[in-house]
């Protein structure tokens, strides 16, 4: 599938710098007076099933909210499996916030939690269908290696549509938006606070598309080479190819014929870099590269954040990303 969207070209050509750091992340365990909610201190208790879920409910409720997150540090989400003590836990929390699509442990086990205020992610922004093969629409890579690709296409769509919203500045925006709205009913007492950090937030993440779109405007070529099929939406907001090898499911095999075929479009496309990402094996990137002769660079799907992580919270590591994209593709 073709994921191209054609963006404005009045772009810069240096690197882009972002202000995107004013605001200092805040701790679950800070104190905070009294709020409506169920949480330590009196905070208002959220659960987050994974990082980009946790990053939200840290930087919008600030000191009035208790955050615990279900994907320890490290671990992959996609692979994430609960225990029936956490997922009684489920039914403790204020508010648990989760992004249908993405764990599969944390979507069974919420409908069985009781929880009381569940945010689902994907209800507050448009989930698109983006094929395991997000750029696989050169009409030059079409032969009968191309085959299996609606092999992949179907296992992707399966499992729905392609939940991995946060890796676009612009949806995640939406969702951040939805999430402070919840957090406000949720504890009306510390509205305003919610109000004000997410409209912080929102302005950070505008600056991030905006870093994104200019520096990505002017490239040597469109195309990018990932371990797995995390960055349809990135790929879409800012015209560029996603070719994954493998699927929504990093940890899955692709066919030789798929590797035969990224090794053509890599020649095709003057693809310079695969990437890998830190929570997943990058043995399938680096012998693709290797095979290839090309570089291999961290492009980071922010599932999770850990001491190998390219930055201390989502807004530093997309702007690694953003500088990693650039060099690959041959910014101007």
């Amino acid at each position: 599938m073709n994921v191209r969207r054609l963006i404005p070209t009045a772009a810069t050509a240096g690197a882009v710098t972002l202000g995107l750091l004013a605001l200092s992340a805040c701790s679950s365990s800070d104190s905070a007076g009294g709020t409506s909610g169920g949480g330590s201190n009196g905070k208002l208790a959220v659960t987050a099933s994974f990082y980009p879920m946790q990053f939200l409910a840290e930087r919008i409720g600030g000191d009035h909210v208790s955050v615990t997150t279900l994907t320890k540090p490290g671990t992959e989400p996609h692979d994430l499996e609960l225990s029936p003590r956490e997922t009684a836990r489920l039914g403790q929390a204020d508010v648990v916030l989760y992004l249908k699509g993405i764990a599969p442990a944390v979507d069974d086990a919420i409908g069985q939690s009781g929880a009381g205020r569940i945010v689902d992610a994907a209800s507050l922004t448009t989930l698109e269908e983006h094929g395991t093969e997000a750029g696989h629409g050169h009409d030059d890579h079409a032969g009968e290696e191309g085959h299996g690709d609606e092999d992949h296409a179907e296992e992707e769509s399966a499992g729905g549509k392609d939940p991995h919203i946060w890796l676009d500045p612009v949806k995640y925006a939406e969702v951040a938006k939805g999430v402070g709205a919840a957090l406000e009913k949720a504890d009306p007492d510390h509205a305003a606070t919610y109000r004000t950090n997410t409209g912080t937030l929102v302005g950070q993440l505008g600056a991030l598309d905006t870093a994104f779109e200019q520096g990505l405007a002017a490239t040597t070529t469109k195309t990018f080479i990932t371990t797995h099929a995390a960055f349809g939406y990135l790929a879409e907001r800012y015209g560029l190819e996603q070719e994954a090898i493998a699927g929504v499911d990093p940890e899955a095999e692709p066919s030789p014929a798929r590797v035969k075929e990224l090794g053509t479009i890599a020649r095709q496309d003057k693809v310079s870099t695969v990437f890998f990402e830190t929570l997943a094996s990058d043995r399938t990137a680096k012998t693709l590269a290797g095979d290839a002769g090309l570089r291999t660079d961290v492009l980071d799907p922010l599932e999770g954040i850990t001491d190998k992580s390219k930055g201390a919270d989502y807004l530093e590591v997309m702007e690694a990303n953003l500088a990693a994209l650039r060099k690959a593709l041959g910014a101007k």
